[in-house]
């Protein structure tokens, strides 16, 4: 372990000089991606030193072992004690710093609610998904800002795409991507029966671009009149744009600001993400495979959680995590269930290690 923690500390001192060279610091983009890297290694740097510093220690302590001061054997046999008890818990601590740690997981992000399977209940659920969301941020003292908003006709949302920005926002919520499923009575449901929906959760980490520059002769921008409910038109501008991905065929499109460029800069920030997400995936055929049977469809049976309203209980079913607080949960006290999701992926990648 000794040599792995050295070889992390000279890559960090390493970051540390190329911060000081005057060639850097004149290129915006490159000290900005080097500040990231030397920044994601400063925990790690600071308990690797103090690990290293504290078995040397451990060496001199055991040399004064084979002394003839029965007084400082005694003072020796103490400090091994200590030392050791040290860098047990130095050790424990040092294996989950040392799990690879996904570069994004300090960004903004992208969440992306859309309403699936159950007609206008799943439209509502998907609103109140929002919400719950939004709640979650402001406990944060995050912010949050409404990039796309598609109403339904029921008071319900078929599609939202929000921008969220604070410390660590991709890597708390990275793990909402999938489908959630509710069980309630609907208000207009007169026999009272149980009715089953979902709606479908999608996470991206917001990608800048010093992460990803996409180039304009791969991009086609169309634009077009805003419409609001039943088709009337929000101005009479053509302030909507629709950017079109060439190499990939991802579309976006954004409506919601009266400036055409303000539309466009929120477009061009939703695809940055897309296409970062669809070249990460590419890598991971796994995770490409999971995120098609997660998002695509909206379909019950790949359901990741469950909301039972009658029981006010919420269900996890990757991790087996039952809670009988559900109203919480949708007023945002979601901090239990990504604590929870965080803990069980690191035992994983504790074990892939």
């Amino acid at each position: 372990m000794i040599d792995k923690l050295e070889a992390i500390i000279n890559t960090f001192d390493d970051l540390s000089k190329s911060l000081s060279d005057p060639e850097v610091i004149s290129n915006s983009k490159k000290f900005a991606k080097i500040a990231k890297e030397h920044n994601s290694l400063t925990e790690i740097v600071e308990k690797a030193k103090e690990y290293i510093s504290k078995t040397k220690q451990l060496s001199s302590a055991n040399d004064m072992l084979d002394g003839d001061d029965d007084e400082l054997v005694e003072l020796a046999k103490e400090e091994v004690s200590l030392l050791k008890s040290d860098l047990e818990s130095l050790e424990q601590v040092l294996k989950v710093l040392l799990i690879p740690k996904d570069p994004n997981d300090d960004n903004n992000t992208i969440l992306e609610i859309r309403s699936g399977t159950g007609g206008d209940e799943a439209a509502l659920f998907a609103g109140d998904l929002m919400r719950m969301y939004l709640r979650y941020v402001e406990r944060k003292n995050w912010s949050s800002e409404i990039m796309t908003l598609h109403d339904n006709e029921g008071g319900g949302i078929k599609e939202a795409i929000i921008s969220i920005k604070g410390s660590g926002a991709y890597g708390n919520m990275k793990f909402e991507s999938g489908v959630h499923r509710v069980q309630r009575v609907p208000e207009t449901e007169s026999s009272g029966r149980l009715h089953t929906s979902a709606a479908t959760v999608a996470v991206l980490p917001e990608v800048e671009d010093i992460d990803m520059e996409i180039k304009d002769s791969d991009i086609k921008i169309d634009t077009y009149r805003a419409s609001g409910a039943g088709g009337q038109h929000v101005n009479k501008t053509e302030s909507a744009i629709r950017v079109t991905h060439i190499p990939t065929g991802v579309v976006v499109t954004c409506q919601d600001e009266s400036s055409q460029h303000k539309n466009k800069d929120k477009a061009l920030k939703v695809l940055r993400s897309k296409i970062f997400e669809i070249q990460e995936a590419e890598q991971n055929k796994e995770r490409a495979d999971q995120r098609k049977s997660m998002v695509s469809t909206g379909d019950r049976s790949a359901k990741i959680r469950t909301y039972n309203f009658p029981q006010g209980r919420m269900t996890d079913h990757r991790i087996n995590l039952t809670l009988y607080k559900l109203n919480d949960i949708m007023d945002g006290d979601l901090e239990e269930i990504f604590e929870s999701l965080k803990i069980e992926n690191q035992k994983l990648l504790m074990n892939d290690a």
